[in-house]
């Protein structure tokens, strides 16, 4: 069983893709741990997989000196998970063995994790082979269930919102509907909030499936009321109905002058079945992503002029926000009280404003969604924000 006396040395990794902030949180762990509780602090490199092939170093304070502005992560990261490693031949192998012993080997009482779902569920897993874990909330979509918000997200949707303004000038000149994608598989707070922020007009997420028809009529109607250029801002997972998808593939077909084959029909007839939890890449086309199904739609429909934008890893880089430099400090802090005081086996959460922290199991595998009434969707309808239904 999992240890609970107070620690002496612990590993430190960052898993996942990478996001603004993961400096600070480190900085917030290691300077404390060291400085106040005197433990020593080993840096494991490139995530999971350093774990598993002994990729680590120790760190000291002046490793961890003036990295609180600094992007991305100076243990590197990877998405490599121990039970699932890949080979060569495209196979994968489970090696979480080796990651138990390298915990072993180098002397741990406890794995700090920093990463998102996968990440969290990885540690959770390690905690049942009996190491001790402790999570820090880390993910640009700041999608994980037991905290009100993850580090890393208010960078990301700052650095969205400021694609908005900069759109809004050139769409405004030309008179066009700029489309922009933003990143989120499955959830759509990044969209949501920086399409707030930005003043979208629309905004697209996957909890929400859109009707074209729904997008068509308003932007009429903006145009009817003088607005001849609008802002739609969609994730990357956004998914259309059922209806669309199909009358998609038939307009995709039209406009290329040929039939849709028995293949497509038969992934869009899949695509119908899928849920919205396993269907994040599902675009309105079989063969479009979905801004850009989108945007055809769009010109098609009423004769447009569209432009597409996709953000893409723009949202992961750069220097963190004071907010985010802030709360990954809070979050490291408190996870070296934890250490000191040999609590494990949890992850630091932010709830109502008061760091605490919540058991690991609640936290992995599961997946935070925007809720259909959700304060910020209120908020944008109010103001007259289409979500495409």
């Amino acid at each position: 069983m999992p240890s609970s006396s107070r620690a002496r040395c612990i590993g430190i990794l960052t898993s996942g893709g990478d996001c603004p902030g993961l400096n600070a949180a480190i900085r917030g762990v290691a300077k404390p741990a060291m400085s106040l509780y005197h433990i020593e602090v080993i840096g494991i490199e490139k995530g999971y997989r350093g774990l598993v092939e002994n990729h680590s170093r120790v760190l000291h304070l002046q490793d961890v000196s003036g990295i609180l502005t600094a992007g991305g992560t100076i243990l590197g990261t990877s998405r490599e998970k121990p039970h699932r490693m890949p080979l060569p031949n495209g196979k994968t192998v489970d090696l979480t063995g080796r990651a138990v012993e390298t915990y072993h080997r180098l002397g741990l009482d406890c794995l700090v994790c920093l990463g998102g779902n996968g990440t969290h569920k990885v540690a959770c897993s390690l905690m049942q082979q009996g190491l001790n874990v402790l999570g820090l909330p880390k993910t640009i979509d700041n999608d994980l269930v037991g905290t009100d918000t993850t580090f890393g997200h208010d960078s990301a949707v700052t650095t969205a919102a400021e694609a908005i303004d900069r759109l809004h000038s050139t769409a405004e000149a030309h008179l066009r509907a700029m489309v922009i994608e933003l990143m989120g598989h499955k959830v759509g707070w990044l969209t949501l909030s920086a399409g707030l922020a930005g003043g979208a007009d629309i905004i697209l997420i996957p909890e929400i499936p859109y009707d074209i028809d729904s997008i068509c009529q308003h932007l009429t109607e903006r145009r009817r009321r003088g607005k001849w250029f609008s802002i739609v801002a969609i994730a990357e997972g956004a998914m259309a109905k059922p209806s669309d998808k199909k009358e998609a593939v038939a307009e995709s077909a039209v406009a290329t002058n040929r039939k849709p084959d028995r293949k497509e029909k038969k992934k869009n007839g899949k695509a119908e079945k899928r849920t919205h939890s396993n269907s994040g890449n599902d675009p309105l086309s079989v063969e479009e992503r979905p801004s850009l199904a989108v945007a055809r739609a769009i010109h098609e429909r009423l004769g447009i002029d569209t432009r597409v934008t996709v953000l893409g890893h723009l949202q992961r880089g750069g220097v963190p926000t004071a907010f985010d430099r802030i709360l990954a400090t809070r979050f490291g802090t408190h996870a070296a009280d934890m250490l000191a005081e040999g609590k494990y086996n949890r992850m630091v959460a932010m709830r109502g404003g008061n760091v605490t922290s919540v058991p690991i199991e609640e936290v992995a595998g599961k997946i935070k969604h925007v809720p259909p009434d959700h304060p910020l969707i209120r908020a944008a309808r109010g103001v007259g924000t289409n979500f495409g239904d």
